[in-house]
Order: C-alpha cells, then sequence, then structure tokens
C-alpha cells in the first residue's frame, strides 16, 4: 500500500492531515490462483462505527514517546515485527518491503502507539507469494485486543471500536488520520473488495484507542 500525505504536528507528534490511499498489493496471487483462494476477508457493517463507538470510562493515562517493536492481534493470529516507515521525496509513505510478508511498519514521524493522538500502523495484505501480515485484517470484529510492545518495555494494549473498508475514491482522510485527544491507533491495509481487472478497490481501516499497559 502507498499513501501520500499533508502533515502538521506538535512537537511530539505528527497528525497526518491529508492522505490519499493507493494500493501496492494487486492480488497476482489471486489470478494465479483463484480457483482454489478466496479474497481477503471485509468487514460487515456491524463493525462499523457507532454512536458510542470507544466510550469507555477510566481511560488509562497517555504513555510517553517511545518507539514500537512489535504488533499482536491474537484474534486474527498476528505477531509480527513493527519497522518504521518514513515519506519518500514524492510525499508518498514508504511500505513495508514486499517480500517480508510478516513485517508491519509505523509511520515513525507521527504519534508513537501508546502516546497521545493518532498512532498509524500500516502493512501489506499480500504479496506475490499469497497471504501477507494484515491478510485477515477485514475480518477483526469490535472489542477484539491489539497489543504493541514497546522499545521502552512497555505494551500498549488498545481495543478495537471500529473496522471499516472505503473505496478509494471515498477515503476519510479527517476519519483516519486526524488528530485525536486520546491515545488511538489506526491499522491499514490493502482491500475495499477486489477485481480481477482493477486489483484491490481501497482499504480496509481498523480503529482502536488505549485502555490498557504492561511492563514498567
Amino acid at each position: 500500500m502507498r499513501s501520500r500525505f499533508g502533515r502538521a504536528g506538535g512537537p511530539s507528534s505528527t497528525a497526518i492531515a491529508s492522505v490519499s490511499v493507493l494500493a501496492l498489493c494487486c492480488g497476482l496471487w489471486l489470478l494465479r490462483d483463484a480457483a482454489e483462494t478466496p479474497a481477503p476477508p471485509q468487514p460487515s457493517a456491524a463493525q462499523a462505527h457507532s454512536g458510542r463507538a470507544g466510550l469507555v470510562p477510566g481511560r488509562p493515562a497517555a504513555l510517553p514517546f517511545s518507539p514500537p517493536e512489535r504488533i499482536r492481534i491474537p484474534a486474527i493470529d498476528v505477531d509480527a515485527p513493527l519497522t518504521g516507515l518514513s515519506l519518500t521525496g514524492t510525499g508518498s509513505l514508504d511500505a513495508p518491503p514486499p517480500e517480508r510478508k510478516n513485517l508491519a511498519g509505523w509511520y515513525e514521524a507521527g504519534t508513537a502507539p501508546g502516546e497521545r493522538g493518532t498512532a498509524i500502523v500500516a502493512g501489506h495484505v499480500d504479496n506475490a507469494d499469497g497471504p501477507a501480515v494484515f491478510y485477515s485484517l477485514g475480518a477483526l470484529r469490535k472489542g477484539s485486543t491489539v497489543e504493541v510492545d514497546r522499545l521502552d518495555g512497555r505494551t500498549a494494549v488498545f481495543t478495537v471500536h471500529a473496522v471499516e473498508a472505503y473505496d478509494a475514491r471515498d477515503f476519510p482522510d479527517e476519519r483516519v488520520y486526524g488528530a485525536a485527544k486520546r491515545p488511538e491507533l489506526r491499522i491499514i491495509t490493502c482491500g475495499g473488495g477486489w477485481s480481477r481487472t482493477t486489483g484491490y478497490r481501497g482499504n480496509v481501516v481498523v480503529y482502536a484507542h488505549l485502555t490498557g499497559g504492561r511492563g514498567r
């Protein structure tokens, strides 16, 4: 996946002001193995935002900045290292190397997971050989847990409050990348349906908020 960013941020975090998302993964393996392999799962309408999304009592305090090292999503068997992603000379967010299918990335010029604000994690849904780290992201449900291990020895624990799919032409920049008053996390991959002629039509986005932590 690939994103073009406009940036605006504070002294310790970066809020992404606008974005246009394009898919790098075009499902070449699906074309090759279509008779045997289903397309990645997509979220149902029941997993979309609701009026009370993420409203929980006793919010935990935000954590100080520390780079993330690993992300785990037990409900969909994700356990992957994280690499830093930066912007290219054209303003696009670098994607993790596609040949490393169990690798995800985080936007390291922005908010770190656990800090106050919106942290961004991105990863491939597939590569030329088959499913990649976030292939099953669209199957995630509200209430699922996301754990992010950090360099400072702490684990930031997030709870999913929405999972949505968007067509690339209607990607809601502000909803996905806008600044947050509490620690939030977005996890993004290719999705939005798949076509044999155009590949993935858009993106799947998971919305989660900090609900706990472990470690020192």
